[in-house]
């Protein structure tokens, strides 16, 4: 009985069925949320890993040009993930506080900041991309046939932007099946025009690695697309209208101010893994690829633990619009045990199979050892990652977002970098002294991301 209970949750899940998550079963609003928003993440992650596939197949310039721009695009991403966060926690709020217009006004006018700050990173983009790539360490093969790829990229800036802004709208409205089918309906047409962009095919020629980049950018458009469709047709309770789109300042500066330090944020993010790299490349290829195959696992099993984070924030802001800071934190903590037991078992299995698990990535045997030693390590503090994870995502749904940017500063720019570097070299622990740092960082804010939210000024939040 409780299997076919269960089963019939996951299928109310999928298919986005109304529920009011300000009432009722924490448990279950939890998981209503969570399993669409886990697979949405995992869908994410299928862009680069499909592109890689295809490209791979071309040669080591292209897919060297693509693991560069993807470099590049992570600043992007992330900025795009901190804008996501205003229109979610603001519209979370309004949606608890039963206020659809209000709603409907942050969407649109997350949309226009969203499209002039995507101009203003697609210009320069596009004419220092020769300029951009050799700065990342690229040759002259390289930028010469990578660099329309990485212009087709940077244009496309704008398209990745309001893919994670308007799913954003989607999980603060409580519609996180939308955001999820979104994303398969992106990933399904860019999986059919990879190949056919790249190697070509009847009166379509092939268009190398710019193929991808095409592929790429189209199959996020028809996403987009599809996302103001359900928005502009009334089918989300956000619904959005062209004069909703005039500037309204005082919304503006509401949702930048929430969105400027969660940009901030995962930058920070983004930036502290880079140097983390860029450390790790001075011990050599075999190195960096036990390394990357280690970071790899852990943060592909880590993704359901996102999709569950993201259901805590949604919860958290639509309660606090409905005026139950109470039900908010206890769904929290809720979502930080399930979290944990799953990540437990996983660092488990990490930490004994470590060995045949990254030996089904490399046969090296220099590149096998550098990644079992960071992969038992990373098992050890695997825990803390999700009990970090949980409270941060928590500020973020509160509209808190300044609190987790200053988390990631000292422990990730003050804390991780330095003790990276220093274990690693000064020490000579190498790969090891890196992931030691990560996961030293990681204790450190998942301590006092629990101390802050225990204390509960996140409750008292106005946005």
């Amino acid at each position: 009985m409780r299997t076919n209970r269960f089963l019939q949750l996951v299928l109310s899940a999928v298919r986005g069925e109304a529920y009011d998550y300000t009432s009722g079963s924490i448990r279950k609003s939890i998981i209503l949320l969570s399993i669409p928003m886990m697979l949405e993440m995992a869908m994410e992650s299928v862009f680069a890993l499909v592109d890689t596939f295809f490209v791979g197949r071309i040669g080591v310039e292209a897919l060297t040009t693509i693991g560069l721009t993807e470099v590049m695009m992570t600043l992007i991403y992330s900025v795009g993930v901190g804008l996501s966060l205003a229109p979610m926690a603001l519209i979370a709020r309004f949606v608890g506080e039963k206020n659809p217009a209000q709603a409907s006004r942050a969407a649109g006018q997350s949309i226009v900041l969203t499209l002039l700050i995507s101009l203003l990173i697609a210009v320069p983009g596009f004419w220092y991309a020769e300029e951009l790539l050799r700065l990342m360490g690229a040759d002259a093969a390289v930028v010469a046939a990578g660099v329309g790829y990485t212009r087709i990229m940077f244009v496309g800036n704008g398209i990745i932007m309001l893919l994670f802004l308007l799913n954003g709208v989607f999980r603060g409205a409580g519609e996180p099946a939308t955001a999820m089918r979104v994303l398969w309906l992106a990933n399904g047409i860019n999986v059919l025009l990879d190949p056919l962009f790249i190697f070509g095919l009847g009166p379509i020629p092939g268009f190398g690695v710019e193929g991808a980049a095409i592929a790429t950018t189209i199959g996020r458009s028809v996403g987009v697309a599809y996302q103001l469709y359900i928005l502009f047709s009334g089918r989300s309770v956000v619904r959005i209208r062209l004069q909703g789109w005039k500037i309204d300042f005082a919304m503006q500066l509401r949702i930048f101010r929430i969105a400027a330090t969660g940009a901030f944020q995962y930058l920070i993010g983004s930036a502290s893994w880079i140097f983390l790299a860029r450390i790790v490349a001075g011990f050599g290829a075999a190195a960096v690829a036990g390394y990357t195959v280690s970071i790899r696992l852990i943060l592909f099993t880590l993704l359901p633990a996102w999709g569950i984070s993201n259901a805590a924030a949604t919860f958290v802001g639509q309660n606090l619009g409905a005026g139950r800071p109470a039900r908010a934190e206890r769904g929290v903590w809720w979502a930080l045990g399930i979290t944990s037991l799953y990540l437990g078992v996983l660092s488990v299995g990490y930490y004994f199979f470590a060995g045949p698990l990254v030996r089904g990535f490399t046969q090296d045997p220099v590149a096998v050892g550098y990644g079992i030693d960071a992969l038992q390590i990373f098992a050890i503090g695997y825990v803390i990652f999700g009990v970090g994870l949980i409270p941060i995502q928590a500020f973020n749904g509160a509209g808190d977002t300044a609190t987790p940017s200053l988390l990631n500063f000292v422990c990730f720019w003050l804390l991780e970098i330095p003790l990276g570097y220093y274990l690693a070299v000064e020490r000579g622990y190498e790969v090891g002294g890196v992931v030691w740092a990560v996961v030293l960082a990681e204790c450190v804010l998942a301590a006092i991301a629990i101390i802050l939210f225990r204390r509960g000024r996140w409750k008292t939040k106005v946005i």
